[in-house]
């Protein structure tokens, strides 16, 4: 049995969740998530608890089970509170700013890189170097996050380049002389 699929989904006050069909939709303080999922599941609201079932212990519906509970886990989190990814930019010259509702680095090309506005998703940036990733959504954080990190990513040898907060790069010697 999935142990995570098992677990009921405490719904927490301020978030409404409603589930038709094979359809659920959450509603919290900070938006709206509507999301489809496979039919053959059962999703149900239970005093105040989402539940999920599956009909049989095949394969397919095994790792369907824990997914589909985690997806709407992931939804209930994010309207109530969201999610946020830090980004630090490390070199000489490397700074981020907020152009409007994107987001513009310069991070040691001859051109600075732009990240337009996307929906959902909010930047804030501290200290020019501190780069703060915000949304409801932890699928589109953490990719809007990974393609930041992406333009340039951190090198072995200066550590410069930009990475998460909590990453830790492993670090090479130099030539030896």
């Amino acid at each position: 049995m999935s142990r995570i699929g098992k677990k009921p989904i405490v719904v927490p006050a301020g978030v409404t969740v409603t589930v038709d069909g094979h359809k659920v939709t959450v509603k919290g303080p900070k938006g709206t998530l509507t999301k489809e999922f496979n039919k053959n599941l059962t999703i149900a609201l239970e005093d105040g608890h989402v539940v999920v079932t599956r009909p049989d212990d095949s394969i397919e519906m095994r790792a369907l089970h824990g997914t589909t509970r985690a997806l709407i886990h992931n939804m209930v989190v994010g309207v109530s509170e969201g999610f946020k990814k830090v980004l630090n930019l490390v070199g000489v010259g490397y700074r981020a700013a907020v152009k409007g509702k994107g987001l513009e680095l310069a991070l040691g090309y001859s051109h600075p890189v732009i990240i337009d506005e996307i929906p959902n998703i909010t930047f804030a940036v501290e200290k020019n170097t501190t780069i703060i990733v915000e949304g409801i959504e932890k699928d589109v954080v953490g990719q809007v996050a990974a393609v930041i990190r992406s333009k340039r990513a951190p090198e072995p040898y200066k550590g410069k380049g930009v990475k998460y907060a909590d990453e830790v790069i492993r670090r090479k010697e130099g030539k030896k002389s």
